[in-house]
């Protein structure tokens, strides 16, 4: 009976856990003695004045364990306890997400209370096995006509907005977050400004998008492992929805700042920098968060994630990786943007890779012969300006001429104006035959 009660008084918890003790602390990297720990694992730091300061595992050297803190290592202290209580990092989930704004650990940061919870998810999961996944044959509603009429996209396709900095990428991805006919959406905002935070909320996402939305924000001023957390976090809310056979649109702005995390983390960490500056880790990262969202095996998750390419620079290396992995690219256009046009996507760049799975012969033809037009026209131009272009010795070039306002208007749109889809679509179909009437 002693050894029962014995047995009973035990607490179990303190027998799953792991202690060291801090030894070092060098920039942002502290180091600890007494963990025997994954890179990856979670521990939290008691400081000497009560403080606990929650850290993640990024490399182990000759029985040191290198800890990553989330709020800096300001306060910490040799021989300040860590401990480690064996649970993966999990985010808390639930239906009551829907309308919330939370930080990378799922914590609410809207003032509206707290949330209640139903399950618990890790946020590294791994992708759905390939042959597990549905074909992409349905396409989405977004709203834009720029990407409904010459890039269609489909339900559970994963697309890339590339451009530099200051070109519209927020804007768009606030039309398309607003606009878009799926009925969860999860945004994570990494590495914004906090000022920037608060006015895609309010201004480009609104009452409406909030209301279907989940918004996960890492401020640009938070630690590198907050604003790799917030993609993981957000992908794996979308992934919850996911699984119980929603139709999620997730939306990431932007990819390059997680890439930059990626990179923080892994010089600390004492990696070797590679192509300018980036770490390995970066390259192995990109691919296995990318390719958690797709299609699944009941539900999907249709992705937009901004990359931010160093000076217009169509062969930034990390929108070079990101462009091989996802399922197409929608590239912004400084100039166009300089010239008032909105959304500023060259259609001549950009391609969506599962539009001809998605959209009928006619409109997939109609869609090729405006961007045909488009290429057709920036060859004469020069000749247009001087005056040297003479009507009548090439048809193509003629029809591209007269084409070419009827395809202005139907690609430029308002950042709070919105599309009918088929409306869309017969007006692709009209304008490569030369029946739209101007105006419309």
């Amino acid at each position: 009976m002693n050894l029962i009660s014995a047995l009973n008084s035990v607490n179990l918890d303190e027998l799953i856990r792991v202690r060291g003790a801090v030894v070092r602390v060098v920039g942002v990297i502290v180091e600890a003695q007494g963990l025997a720990l994954p890179v990856g694992a979670e521990c939290t730091i008691v400081t000497r004045d009560g403080n606990r300061v929650v850290a993640e595992v990024v490399g182990f050297d000759e029985g040191r364990t290198h800890l990553l803190p989330e709020d800096g290592s300001e306060g910490i202290a040799p021989r300040d306890e860590v401990i480690h209580d064996g649970e993966i990092p999990c985010v808390a989930v639930s239906h009551h997400l829907l309308g919330r704004v939370v930080n990378a650990r799922g914590v609410p940061i809207d003032g509206l209370g707290p949330i209640p919870i139903k399950d618990k998810v890790p946020i590294n999961n791994v992708p759905v096995p390939a042959l597990k996944r549905q074909k992409i044959r349905i396409p989405v509603h977004t709203g834009v006509r720029a990407l409904d009429s010459i890039l269609t996209v489909g339900v559970g396709q994963r697309l890339g907005i590339f451009s530099g900095s200051g070109v519209g990428k927020s804007t768009l991805l606030g039309m398309i977050a607003r606009n878009t006919a799926l009925p969860v959406r999860v945004i994570a905002l990494v590495g914004e400004r906090g000022r920037e935070v608060r006015e895609f909320i309010e201004r480009d996402l609104g009452p409406e998008g909030l209301a279907r939305s989940v918004v996960v924000v890492a401020t640009g001023d938070e630690a590198a492992v907050m604003r790799l957390r917030a993609a993981r976090v957000a992908t794996s809310i979308a992934e919850w929805f996911r699984d119980r056979g929603e139709d999620v649109l997730l939306l990431v702005d932007s990819i390059t700042r997680v890439a930059l995390a990626q990179r923080e983390v892994g010089l600390c960490a004492g990696e070797p920098p590679t192509t300018r500056g980036y770490t390995p880790s970066v390259f192995a990262m990109l691919p296995k968060l990318l390719e958690r969202t797709g299609p699944g095996v009941d539900g999907s998750i249709t992705a937009f994630y901004s990359v931010l390419v160093e000076g217009d620079d169509q062969h930034d290396p990390i929108g070079d990786s990101v462009r091989g992995i996802l399922d197409g690219q929608i590239w912004l256009s400084r100039d166009l943007a300089n010239k008032g046009w909105f959304p500023p996507i060259d259609p001549c760049s950009s391609t969506s890779r599962t539009m001809n799975s998605v959209v009928d012969e006619q409109h997939l033809e109609a869609a090729r012969s405006l961007v045909e037009k488009v290429a057709i026209h920036r060859e004469i131009e020069d000749m247009l300006r001087l005056g040297a272009y003479v009507r009548g010795h090439d048809k193509r070039s003629d029809e591209a001429i007269d084409s070419l306002p009827q395809i202005e208007q139907l690609l430029r749109q308002k950042p709070e104006e919105t599309s009918d889809f088929f409306e869309t679509r017969n007006r692709v179909i009209e304008i490569s035959r030369g029946t739209c009437r101007k105006g419309m």
